[in-house]
């Protein structure tokens, strides 16, 4: 099996269980390419088996069976962009944070390697949310798994963003930003912003305004088959635009158009692991004085 890992710093509580699935890796004799600057960082800090070598963006992935993710959820978006239209399958090992996309936790990697290569396992499709700007600011990698969001910059200014779906006016948003969300992502940004969570296979996006002037405008779901495009005014001549965790800085009168990417993100999950589990254990549904054992009431 071929195997590819891209990964972040780790705590040295988290070395010992990395450790031990590199040497797993390579008892079952896998090749495993690991992404140069994570290989870099691993061998200041483990000792490398001799199946391993590095890569580096733009090299082929196409015959890689997995993609390892080893951080927190960030790295995980940023391994998306590199397998790309391949659809290869991640798996996310949680060394971060909150982890709700890397749901694997250290302690469980040797089970969920050994789930991996006895195919216990299944593959969730999540879709992607694709940018187009004239002019290109994206450098091409411009798709994300979780929002597209435009921000105001360097002022106390609101903006005003024009939108428009399929062509059709829908409003101006007189706000700080505004986003546009994935399933995926609809637990993320557009979450704090007051938007709906999404089940991962609904095909839509939410446009969620950032703190809008006028209360009375609300997120809004709409069919991700649309094509959102938007105009920006405001006081400064330059703004911010994020693509998941990737942000420029753009003038006042780019183009800008969303859309659904026409390939998906294939995430890995083991049978103990869903997406309402995760609910329940990420944002502590169920938790309450009343009900302290966390049993859904």
């Amino acid at each position: 099996m071929k195997i590819a890992i891209l990964g972040k710093p780790f705590s040295n509580e988290a070395a010992p269980y990395l450790q031990a699935l590199l040497n797993d890796l390579a008892d079952r004799q896998a090749e495993v390419l690991v992404e140069t600057r994570f290989c870099d960082y691993l061998r200041e800090h483990l000792e490398l088996p001799g199946n391993i070598t590095c890569f580096q963006r733009g090299d082929s992935l196409q015959d890689v069976q997995f993609v390892l993710s080893i951080g927190g959820d960030g790295t995980l978006l940023d391994t998306v962009t590199y397998v790309g239209s391949l659809e290869i399958p991640i798996l996310g090992i949680n060394t971060g944070r909150l982890g709700f996309l890397a749901t694997i936790n250290p302690e469980r990697i040797a089970q969920a390697l050994d789930a991996l290569f006895k195919g216990h396992f299944i593959i969730e499709e999540r879709s992607l949310i694709r940018v187009d700007t004239d002019p290109e600011v994206f450098s091409g990698i411009n798709f994300g798994l979780n929002e597209f969001s435009i921000l105001k910059r360097d002022t106390s200014s609101m903006i005003v963003v024009h939108t428009y779906i399929d062509g059709e006016y829908l409003n101006s948003y007189w706000a700080d930003g505004l986003i546009v969300s994935t399933p995926t992502g609809s637990t993320g940004y557009s979450l704090s912003c007051g938007g709906p969570v999404m089940l991962p296979q609904t095909n839509n996006f939410v446009i969620a305004p950032v703190c809008p002037h006028n209360l009375n405008v609300r997120p809004l779901i709409v069919p991700d088959e649309s094509v959102i495009s938007f105009e920006i005014e405001g006081r400064s001549n330059n703004f911010l635009l994020s693509l998941d965790s990737r942000s420029v800085t753009v003038d006042a009168g780019i183009q800008i158009a969303v859309r659904r990417e026409t390939f998906n993100a294939h995430l890995v999950k083991l049978n103990h692991v869903n997406f309402l589990s995760t609910l329940r254990s990420k944002l502590n549904w169920g938790l309450d004085r009343r009900n302290p054992a966390g049993i859904p009431v």
